[in-house]
């Protein structure tokens, strides 16, 4: 008996849904990318600032790795703290307004690790309903109770903290631009109504870090709730334009982190070449704090321009410009059109989203001009046609 035969009946399974994914490689990343000498449209990237391709950034990780070489070479723990981890972490925290920060190597496993080392058994978890993967996947790991609220429905999160004095914990967890509808939670409110039952709350802030706040610091800090607001989770991956994760805390909860989140004691520091671009990320944040606002500029240019031509863009309110097909297949179809014409694009389905909400999820970058959206804007119109 053949021991992996399930898994070809599981693949063919997902196949019939149009659902099964495979891996599609490109010769560049970013927002624009030249392919076989022709110049492609690419709005699946999270490069939103287009700090990827910046020279600064580029020579930074150069530069570290010439000094450093290309390993951190074992876990922060041991012998892999640099002192150019210390400099991102103090350049991080001030730019988020915390007294510190720690830095994971992704976002993943930062949620990973702060929610599983917050919460344990006997405790109550309450998630948006459309948190990110690995907000529900550390809330499961951690064994605590998971509940989840309806999507940035601050009333029915009310109505589920009644549960919390069954418990020994409460942790509210949300993102701030959520990854897939591009919408934004209401921080303000559900920081009022965490404080009235003394929870903690994390924010995920993977897609406003770099676009929202003053110079990119994110919502939270841009609606001034750091206080109400434990941890401020964050990547280096998107706006910065690099890899890894972090969060930002107090110097207690970094303590903390740093002996109990295994995702951060287990691992590999991330290497030299990788903090460094990230320094020079955030240092160009500091210099340049009208891109996040020309980026959401465009964005709403996007979605006037895609509205227009009667799509659906859900409740968009950021970089993210989501354009609902429903169908599986089709959104898959849709997709492919769009290479056609030198443009990528997403196609999201189930589990990552909703059954019946397949989309083209759609990310706004600076390398996107407005005559970009334009055409882009009528291809997509056209192929959803």
């Amino acid at each position: 008996m053949n021991r992996e035969s399930w898994i070809k009946d599981e693949l063919a399974a997902l196949q019939a849904q149009h659902l099964r994914r495979e891996l599609s490689p490109l010769p560049a990343a970013g927002g624009r990318i030249e392919i076989a000498g022709r110049p492609w449209l690419n709005f699946a990237s999270n490069d939103y600032l287009d700090l990827s391709q910046h020279p600064l950034v580029i020579e930074a990780a150069r530069k570290a790795l010439a000094d450093y070489g290309a390993g951190a070479t074992a876990s922060r723990l041991v012998t892999g703290t640099l002192d150019l981890h210390e400099q991102l972490e103090q350049k991080l925290a001030e730019h988020k307004g915390y007294p510190a920060a720690l830095v994971f190597g992704s976002g993943y496993l930062a949620n990973a690790g702060i929610i599983a080392s917050l919460a344990c058994e006997g405790d109550l978890i309450l998630s948006d309903k459309l948190a990110h993967a690995s907000i529900i996947d550390a809330a499961r790991l951690s064994g605590a109770k998971l509940v989840r609220f309806q999507h940035n429905d601050a009333n029915h999160l009310q109505t589920l903290t009644k549960k919390s004095a069954d418990f020994r914990r409460c942790i509210v967890v949300t993102e701030s631009v959520f990854s897939m509808d591009g919408d934004l939670a209401p921080l303000a409110v559900i920081s009022k109504i965490v404080r009235e039952i003394g929870a903690i709350f994390i924010v995920d802030e993977a897609h406003a870090t770099g676009v929202f706040g003053p110079h990119g610091s994110g919502r939270v800090r841009d609606l001034k709730i750091e206080t109400a607001v434990n941890v401020s989770m964050f990547t280096l991956s998107k706006g910065l334009g690099g890899y890894g994760g972090g969060v930002a805390c107090s110097q207690l909860l970094r303590d903390w982190f740093i002996n109990k989140a295994r995702s951060f004691i287990y691992t590999t520091a991330l290497p030299p070449a990788v903090i460094a671009a990230a320094i020079a990320a955030v240092d160009l944040l500091g210099e340049h704090p009208e891109w996040g606002a020309e980026l959401l500029r465009r964005a709403d240019r996007f979605r006037a321009a895609l509205k227009s031509r009667g799509l659906d863009t859900l409740n968009s309110a950021s970089q993210i410009v989501p354009v609902l097909i429903g169908d599986n297949e089709k959104a898959m179809q849709v997709a492919k059109r769009l290479r056609e014409k030198q443009i990528i694009v997403a196609a999201i389905r189930p589990p990552t989203v909703p059954a019946g909400t397949a989309r083209l999820r759609l990310s706004l970058t600076l390398a996107h001009s407005d005559a970009d959206i334009e055409h882009a804007a009528i291809a997509i119109a056209e192929a959803v046609r």
